[in-house]
Formats: C-alpha cells, sequence, structure tokens
C-alpha cells in the first residue's frame, strides 16, 4: 500500500508516518522479498563492485591507473627504502594531490607485484608459561608481584614488591618505594637468595611473576639466567596462578593500608616495616599449623614438624 502512494509521488517517509509503520520495519520487510534471479544479476553477483579505471584529483581532474602506477613505482625506486601500501597512498595523496584510498593502493600495488613481504611478528619477551607443580618443601617455588599504595598527606602512590615463598609463606624480602624497576625487583630477588643461604651451584628455587613490565624486563632476565633460576610467568588474566602472593596483598591491604591515612612517605615505609615483621614473625597462618610463617620454617628445616606438600 505504501510503495502504491509513493508511485504517485508522495514522500515515502510522510507515507508511513501517516500509516503508523517505522520505516525500519518497511525496509525490513522489502529486504525479504525474493529478488528476481536473472543472467545479468547473476553476474553482476559474481563480477562484484566494478572497478575504476581512474582516479581524481583535488581539482577535480581524472588520472588513468596507469599513470598512477608509475608513480608507485618512483615512489618505491626514487629512494630505495620501498613503503608500505598505507603510506604511498599518503604520498600519493601529498605528492601527486590524488583523491585515493588505501584500497585501491593496495591493488595497484598487487597488480605491479610490489607489495612488500608481510612481516612476521613475534614476541617481544617469549616466556615460560607457568603450569601447577607439587611443593614439598621451602625453597622450590617463590612469587613475586607488586602492590600500590597511596600517601594521601602527599597525594602520590608508592609500590612495594613483595617476594614469598609459597610452601612457608615468609615474605622474604620486599622492596618499598616511590619507583619500582627492574633493578629493585633483581636486587629483592638477590637479597632474597643471601637470606636463604642460596648459593651458585646449589638447588634454585623456581620462580613465578605475572607479565608486570619489572619482569618481562631485559635485565630482570638477564638476572634470573645468571643465577639459574627458572622463571615462570603466568598467562594473563590468571591470577590463581600467583595465588598465595595475591593472598599476602590481600592480607597486606586488609591489616596495614587500609588502617592508616599515611600522610608521608615515611610514615608508610615505618608503618609498613612494623607490619612486615609482625607478619612473618608473630601473625598465626591457619594453613601452617596456627603458626608464624618464620616459626613453621624454621620447624621445618629442624625437622621439628612433618611438612605437608600442596599443589601450587
Amino acid at each position: 500500500m505504501a510503495k502504491r502512494w509513493v508511485a504517485k509521488g508522495y514522500s515515502l517517509y510522510l507515507v508511513l508516518g501517516f500509516v503508523g509503520l517505522a520505516p525500519s520495519t518497511f525496509y525490513a520487510y522489502e529486504s525479504k522479498k525474493e529478488p528476481t534471479v536473472t543472467a545479468d544479476n547473476q553476474a553482476k553477483a559474481k563480477a562484484g563492485r566494478p572497478k575504476t579505471q581512474f582516479s581524481y584529483t583535488l581539482d577535480g581532474k581524472k588520472v588513468a591507473d596507469e599513470q598512477i602506477k608509475e608513480w608507485l613505482c618512483e615512489l618505491v625506486c626514487q629512494d630505495g627504502f620501498p613503503y608500505g601500501y598505507k603510506k604511498l597512498t599518503a604520498a600519493l595523496v601529498e605528492d601527486y594531490g590524488l583523491v585515493i584510498n588505501h584500497k585501491k593502493v593496495y591493488r595497484l600495488c598487487k597488480e605491479l607485484d610490489i607489495l612488500k613481504p608481510q612481516r612476521i611478528c613475534k614476541s617481544k619477551h617469549p616466556r615460560r608459561l607457568a603450569q601447577r607443580i607439587e611443593v614439598t618443601g621451602p625453597n622450590q617455588l617463590w612469587e613475586m608481584d607488586v602492590k600500590y599504595g597511596y600517601i594521601h598527606g602527599e597525594e602520590r602512590f608508592f609500590f612495594q614488591l613483595s617476594l614469598i615463598d609459597v610452601f612457608d609463606r615468609c615474605v622474604i624480602d620486599y622492596h618499598l618505594g616511590l619507583t619500582c624497576t627492574a633493578k629493585d625487583a633483581r636486587r629483592v630477588l638477590c637479597n632474597a637468595l643471601k637470606k636463604r643461604g642460596i648459593k651458585p651451584g646449589m638447588q634454585m628455587p623456581r620462580l613465578r611473576t605475572d607479565n608486570g613490565p619489572q619482569f618481562i624486563a631485559n635485565l630482570f632476565a638477564a638476572a634470573c639466567r645468571k643465577l639459574g633460576i627458572v622463571h615462570e610467568r603466568i598467562p594473563v588474566k590468571t591470577p590463581n596462578l600467583n595465588a598465595h602472593i595475591e593472598a599476602f596483598h590481600s592480607i597486606l591491604e586488609d591489616e596495614c593500608y587500609s588502617r592508616h591515612q599515611f600522610a608521608s612517605y615515611a610514615e608508610a615505609y615505618e608503618q609498613i616495616a612494623w607490619y612486615m615483621d609482625y607478619y612473618n614473625n608473630r601473625r598465626r597462618h591457619g594453613s601452617l599449623n596456627n603458626m608464624a610463617p618464620q616459626k613453621y620454617y624454621q620447624a621445618i628445616i629442624s625437622n621439628s614438624i612433618k611438612p605437608k606438600s600442596l599443589v601450587a
């Protein structure tokens, strides 16, 4: 009905407004109608959109594709450093005033066989993915991560990088500062080895981290190789594979950070240092027979208690 009134010269939108029909409904109905299949329609469907054999300049002049191909060859050869098709498009627009898009330039470059080979993307930081293992004692698996804190009095953030032994839950060493770099991570790792009495030639712990910038840096990777430490990184969005350090940071937030409105960095350093000593030496841990981490570690190495293995 609407089409009949439109055929008489009335506006389609005016007719649809009178009959109370939304344009989207009308067009959806029309699109469902099966078109008449003819030889011409089939030929057009197979051929696709016809390719133009020319382009226009900014002042409206036609330029044949053969001329554009010559310009492309000149652009590729003039400096000896061939561009990709997107940069060639920009050069044609700027140097020759052409109105042309990168799709057509790609087609012309393909016809001339001057497309640059597609580069092979390689991972900048090849990594060993973390996998769950059975931990039967201290110094077998360590986890490291960074936590942010806020100094209200100075309106700025600070960083705490902690290293925890998965088996005994001791935070062996940590860094606290206004910055946190790969050099700080390397120092924490070396200090932890010294505190545990682990020297070159001895069995090294496996280190697990996320993909933070401190841990994917070449400096940190080189330090792990030199020390003979297997450094594995968890896949993206899998914090459960770094669960023990994540759990510690949750405890740290609940029992220390959230209880203080730090007025200065000095105050934050003092309060956190006190809490770290409390956590390692006095805070009872349910999974450690209600012992503090450091006492549990001492009991294990002195064979006072029998260790229980865990999967991490």
